[in-house]
């Protein structure tokens, strides 16, 4: 079997191309992709050659965690069917690159267990917001929902959608670039220039700027938490007597998690999270390599979608 792939041949090199696929395995199903998303965060430092080394990390590589597609086969008694719409999160079977997250082609086989089934209450592409709707969940359901967020994008978005959806105060949202304060849903974004609040008690900041502590802490409250959320390839630092004085915690939100990204599924399915108004960019999978450039050099690119029915 081999599939058409997108492929970091090495940071700042792109190409469109054919690859082999291990054979399925028992637990393995097969599917064809319909549309992958192209992440601003993780997949920008894959691109500049900045990602932090980990297990996996190695060019050539296939990116991309966020796809949408149609299960080609499965194996008896899967929950999902032949047909059936799905969200796939990566895949890991490719014959000549790295699979890392390897979403980012139009057919993968990938184990059957990490698909999740989408029904109604999904448009499409939309679903592969998915793992960002988890990501965001991640990062406020542990310690209190956010009063204040940092960075209106796609992430800063869903964590104020689901603020609203999970009964929080409407957060005020900071931002600084004035083309990305439009389209808030049921919040308000400002420029944190003119933001004089300081009693602040929950903030999470998605920004991925490593020096954002110093403009955060001077408004928060006594014991106030700033959850950390983006990704900082840069120390992330801080002057230490301001945070002293306030007795600031800390905390850091990483990957979601498989109950996570079920209950955002659901959400989206019974009309409590909704989805639409976030992709802003969609290019055919063959323009691949634009499609990367404008996502991480367009700032009024919000989300990219790769549509692959031209690779079919």
């Amino acid at each position: 079997m081999e599939t058409l792939a997108v492929v970091l041949e090495e940071p700042r090199r792109l190409a469109l191309r054919s690859l082999g696929l291990q054979r399925p395995g028992k637990g393995d199903a097969t599917v064809r992709i319909h549309w992958s998303g192209v992440s601003t965060g993780t997949e920008r430092l894959l691109w500049d050659g900045r990602m932090p080394a980990f297990p996996g990390m190695g060019y050539p590589l296939v990116p991309g965690y966020e796809a949408v597609g149609e299960v080609l086969d499965a194996p008896a008694g899967a929950a999902v069917s032949v047909g059936t719409l799905v969200f796939v999160p990566g895949s890991s079977g490719f014959v000549g690159a790295r699979g890392l997250f390897g979403a980012a082609a139009n057919v993968v086989v990938t184990p059957v267990e990490r698909l999740i089934p989408l029904g109604r209450g999904f448009d499409g592409a939309d679903g592969c917001l998915l793992a960002l709707a988890a990501t965001a969940l991640h990062a406020v359901r542990q310690d209190g929902l956010p009063e204040l967020v940092i960075g209106h994008g796609v992430l800063g978005r869903l964590v104020a959608r689901l603020t609203v959806a999970l009964g929080g105060i409407p957060p005020r949202v900071w931002e600084t670039n004035p083309n990305r304060r439009t389209g808030a849903d049921g919040y308000t974004v400002l420029d944190p220039d003119v933001d004089t609040r300081k009693d602040y008690v929950r903030a999470c900041d998605v920004s991925g700027d490593a020096g954002i502590l110093d403009k955060v802490v001077p408004h928060l409250a006594h014991h106030g938490q700033v959850t950390l959320a983006g990704f900082y390839s840069d120390p992330v630092h801080f002057l230490f007597p301001p945070a002293f004085q306030r007795e600031v915690k800390i905390r850091i939100a990483a990957e979601w998690t498989p109950d996570e990204l079920d209950t955002v599924t659901r959400m989206v399915c019974d009309g409590r999270l909704r989805l639409d108004g976030l992709i802003t960019h969609r290019l055919p999978a063959t323009d691949a390599t634009r499609a990367y450039r404008t996502a991480f050099e367009d700032p009024e690119c919000l989300k990219m979608i790769l549509d692959w029915s031209a690779t079919a």
